[in-house]
């Protein structure tokens, strides 16, 4: 659609980071490969939809962080003073960490 083409005009590359297996290593491999590219000077935004444990606002150090909702959508949890990560995981719309994600249906779909 127009607004997702919108949304993702200034996004060069996607990565895609998955397995059919649970802990392996996703959310780690994630995790340094953001960190990596921030390091080379790189804005880098990160998209945690692990519905069984959403573990990459923990490993960056912002779980205790919030989204919030404005006209346009969703904004993200940025990390660090530089701003270079952005984070949106289904971990910040849980109300504690350890909750589990009982989506079912058209809201896991």
């Amino acid at each position: 659609t127009l607004a997702e083409r919108t949304n993702l005009a200034g996004v060069r590359h996607i990565l895609l980071v998955l397995s059919g297996k649970g802990g392996v290593g996703k959310s780690t491999l994630s995790t340094e490969l953001a960190l990596a590219l921030q390091n080379a000077g790189k804005r880098v935004g990160i998209l945690d939809v692990d519905l069984c444990g959403p573990s990459i606002p923990r490993m960056l150090r912002v779980q205790d962080s919030a989204v919030h909702q404005c006209d346009s959508g969703w904004v993200p949890v940025f990390v660090g003073q530089d701003k270079a990560i952005a984070i949106m995981s289904i971990g910040f719309l849980l109300e504690r960490p350890d909750d589990a994600v009982v989506w079912r249906g058209p809201k896991k779909n």
